[in-house]
């Protein structure tokens, strides 16, 4: 049992969880997946105020693979998630439960204090603090790209075109759609991409109408949604693909 690391935020895996409350996890999922719809109806508040609470805050939308290829889903849980799991339990189980994920997440936000080097305006040396704030500055411009990318790419709640979500990798969007093609994930229909059938009905991508320039017609263009370019990410860096910016020069902010 261990902790997963997400954007920056630990989680827990749902199989992981399912075994830790000891039921099915199919029957997790489909627990989670009531919850999800009822944290995303944004219900009003009062006084003409909405909720801006999305579901995942508590609850990430993954998927896994098996040694025969096929996929399933899952999802992620935040501390936040793992919580609202345990508050719809009652008796040992569910304190069992929650000493667990309590322990887990502390122990790792321990970790981090206990690893984390002081700011630089809390030593007192005038030299090492301005020693620590060089260091600080450093990791600062360095992770800034990476930080614009996610705060760009990962956050968009729209739908994206293929053109969006190849650019970080350096692809056009043909070279996108042949390596999608070559994974198994679409094949072309005339002048169109469509998903195979294991990825339809998965909420990764819908069609959209387009008007081709030339008069030539309108045909169905694929536009993705976030849970779809999360599919794509995690398919892609299956495959040792991964966004220019994660790439090991991007990411070794001590510059060791």
């Amino acid at each position: 049992m261990e902790l997963l690391s997400f954007e920056g935020q630990s989680v827990l895996d749902s199989r992981d969880v399912a075994e830790m409350i000891g039921k099915r996890h199919d029957h997790l999922i489909r627990d989670i997946d009531s919850y999800v719809k009822d944290v995303d109806q944004n219900p009003i508040l009062g006084n003409g105020y909405t909720s801006t609470i999305t579901s995942n805050e508590f609850f990430i939308p993954s998927t896994y693979n098996l040694k025969n290829g096929r996929q399933y889903r899952n999802y992620l849980l935040t501390q936040k998630g793992c919580e609202f799991v345990a508050n719809k339990m009652t008796g040992k189980k569910g304190n069992q439960f929650t000493a667990q994920y309590v322990s887990l997440f502390n122990s790792m936000k321990q970790e981090i204090q206990s690893n984390r080097k002081p700011d630089s305006y809390m030593i007192e040396d005038p030299i090492k603090r301005a020693k620590r704030w060089i260091e600080e500055r450093e990791a600062y411009e360095k992770a800034l790209p990476k930080a614009q990318y996610f705060d760009k790419q990962m956050h968009n709640p729209g739908l994206m075109t293929i053109t969006e979500i190849a650019e970080p990798y350096g692809m056009s969007s043909k070279a996108m759609n042949r390596k999608l093609h070559e994974l198994g994930v679409q094949y072309r229909q005339g002048r169109s991409w469509v998903l195979y059938q294991k990825y339809k009905n998965q909420g990764y991508a819908q069609p959209e109408p387009y008007a081709h320039k030339d008069n030539n017609g309108v045909t169905n263009l694929l536009k993705w949604t976030q849970k779809g370019k999360k599919f794509i990410y995690d398919l892609l860096a299956e495959h040792g693909i991964k966004p220019v910016l994660e790439h090991s020069d991007y990411l070794d902010l001590d510059g060791e």
